[in-house]
């Protein structure tokens, strides 16, 4: 802050009542110019802390569930229970799951898979050095071959397997359940809509598939 110097005033004659009104006069004079400098210096600093509310803005926002739920597709998806889950007696507790969840079975059947059938629905794989491995396990013995369908059934039927790592997939899933290794995993589900048809079309046979309605479905679905 600045000095505030009275200056000749105090030199004059203090017995001059007329000489002293005057320094005292310029005395507030300048302490209010001095005043007025620090307030000044201090907007912008009190600028940063003051407080502009801001103004309510209403908009309407429009939600119709019935909207959304009339936009989702009815999806397909291949489950199939792989050798390992039909040997150790875990077909009904794997299709329990799926039926508890709400989604329809269209097609089911107790299958042994020729080993041309394996290598075309796992050719992806092929590249891979297990992949031989992997055919030997699908073509040892029975499998079961099911096609759901239902709204989100192919990532829901994701879910409700579990990762493809059984120690890694959580409890309360098939895998994180009834699994130990992944080349053991139990059961296998399509990874998206188009293979779920795809994989539908290579293990099911026309006429093969059931059409029908549940009667749960209003209780299922809006």
């Amino acid at each position: 802050m600045e000095c505030l110097t009275i200056g000749p005033c105090v030199s004059s004659s203090l017995s001059s009542k007329t000489t002293n009104f005057a320094c005292v006069s310029s005395f507030r004079v300048t302490a209010k110019t001095v005043q007025k400098q620090s307030l000044a210096a201090l907007q912008p600093a009190l600028h940063l802390f003051s407080y502009a509310p801001k103004r309510n803005v209403h908009r309407a926002r429009i939600f119709l569930p019935h909207l959304v739920a009339s936009m989702e597709e009815v999806e397909q998806t291949y489950i199939m229970i792989k050798p390992d889950g039909v040997q150790r007696g875990l077909v009904g507790e794997i299709i329990s799951r799926f039926e508890r969840k709400g989604f329809k079975l269209t097609g089911l059947k107790l299958f042994q898979c020729p080993k041309e059938l394996a290598e075309e629905h796992y050719k992806d794989l092929k590249s891979k050095l297990f992949f031989p491995k992997l055919i030997d396990y699908i073509t040892s013995g029975p499998v079961v071959c099911m096609a759901w369908e239902g709204i989100g059934v192919v990532a829901s039927a994701r879910k409700l397997i579990g990762a493809t790592n059984p120690l890694n997939a959580e409890p309360g899933t098939i895998r994180g359940d009834l699994a130990v290794q992944t080349g053991r995993n139990v059961v296998h589900g399509s990874d998206s809509p188009d293979n779920g048809k795809r994989e539908i079309g290579l293990w099911f046979e026309e006429g093969e598939l059931c059409a029908w309605a549940a009667v749960r479905e209003p209780w299922l679905i809006e």
